[in-house]
C-alpha cells in the first residue's frame, strides 16, 4: 500500500495512530509526507526520529517549517515565539536529524502523483517543476546551503522568469514549492493570505484554478492550506486538514489507482498562533 499523508507539524502519536489504522508495514508499504513535518505540535524530535527509522518506506519533503528549522538551526533566523522544535535542536542527535531533513526533496513522484508541499505556477509543467525541485534541493544538501541561508527568506522575486539566477532564482522556488496559496494568472505570486480559497484577494486565485496553468490536467498532491480543508478531486490532494489545530491527520492510498482515505483525529489541539 502506498499512502499520501498531510502535514504532521511534531504530531507524532497522530502519526503512530495513522501507521496503526492503515496497518502499515514498512516491509510492503510506503508512506509519502507532503511537508512541514515539525514545529507547533508536540513532538517534532520524535517524528523526525520515527521518519528517518522507515528509511526507505518513508518519502518526505520539505515544508516551510521544515526550513524555518534549518534556518534556525543555521542561525540565519530567529525563533518564532510558537515554535516547539526546541527538542530537535537541544536533542544529543540533532546534527544528524538535521543532515537527515536537509537531504530531504522540494518534489517528487509517486504513483503517477506530483507532491509538493504547497503549490505550482501556472508556468511550470509536472517536469519543470521536478527539475527545479531538484536544483534546489542540491543546494540545500550541499555546500551552497552555508551562503544560501541567510538569502532564503523574502518574497521578492514575486513572478517567475527563466533568466533567474542564483538565490533569487532559488527563493522564488522555495517559496512556490513551501508557500504558495493565491497567483494571479500571469503567475504573480501572493504570499500574504492565508484563509481559504475564498478570500482571495482582487486579481489573484487559487494556484490550483488559475486557468491554462501547464500543469493542468496532471495529477498534484499538496499540504500546507489548513484553512483550505480536503480536497479530493481528480487531479488534486489538498490533504492539510489541520492535525495540529485540533482536526485530522489525513492520509490517501493511491496505488493501484485506489483512492480511499483514512484519517484519525489529533490529540491536542493547539490555538493559531
Amino acid at each position: 500500500m502506498i499512502h499520501l499523508v498531510g502535514d504532521l507539524q511534531g504530531c507524532d502519536d497522530a502519526l503512530e495512530r495513522l501507521l496503526a489504522e492503515i496497518g502499515f508495514s514498512p516491509s510492503r508499504d510506503r508512506i509519502v509526507l507532503l511537508g512541514d513535518l515539525v514545529n507547533r505540535g508536540p513532538g517534532s524530535a520524535a517524528v523526525l526520529r520515527r521518519l528517518m527509522a522507515l528509511d526507505g518506506a518513508a518519502r518526505c519533503l520539505l515544508g516551510n517549517h521544515d526550513l524555518h528549522l534549518l534556518a534556525v538551526a543555521h542561525g540565519t533566523r530567529t525563533p518564532h515565539r510558537g515554535d516547539t522544535f526546541g527538542d530537535v535542536l537541544e536533542a544529543p542527535d540533532a546534527p544528524r536529524m538535521l543532515s537527515w531533513l536537509r537531504a530531504q526533496p522540494l518534489a517528487l513522484e509517486e504513483s503517477g502523483w506530483l507532491c509538493v508541499h504547497a503549490g505550482l505556477v501556472p508556468q511550470w509543467s509536472r517536469a519543470r517543476a521536478l527539475e527545479l525541485a531538484a536544483e534546489v534541493q542540491q543546494v540545500l544538501a550541499g555546500p551552497g546551503f552555508e551562503s544560501f541561508a541567510p538569502r532564503m527568506y523574502g518574497n521578492e522575486p514575486l513572478r517567475w522568469d527563466e533568466h533567474l539566477d542564483g538565490p533569487p532564482r532559488w527563493r522564488f522556488v522555495v517559496n512556490v514549492l513551501t508557500r504558495l496559496r493565491f497567483c494571479s494568472v500571469d503567475g504573480t505570486l501572493e504570499l500574504a493570505t492565508k484563509e481559504g480559497a475564498h478570500a482571495a484577494p482582487p486579481g489573484f486565485l487559487p494556484w490550483f484554478d488559475v486557468p491554462g496553468r501547464a500543469s493542468a490536467g496532471e495529477p498534484v498532491a499538496c499540504g500546507h492550506w489548513s484553512a483550505l480543508g480536503l480536497r479530493m478531486q481528480p487531479d488534486l490532494l489538498a490533504l492539510d486538514t489541520g492535525c495540529v489545530w485540533g482536526g485530522a491527520l489525513s492520509a490517501v492510498r493511491v496505488d493501484g489507482g485506489r483512492r480511499e482515505l483514512v484519517q484519525v483525529r489529533c490529540a491536542q489541539a493547539r490555538a493559531p498562533g
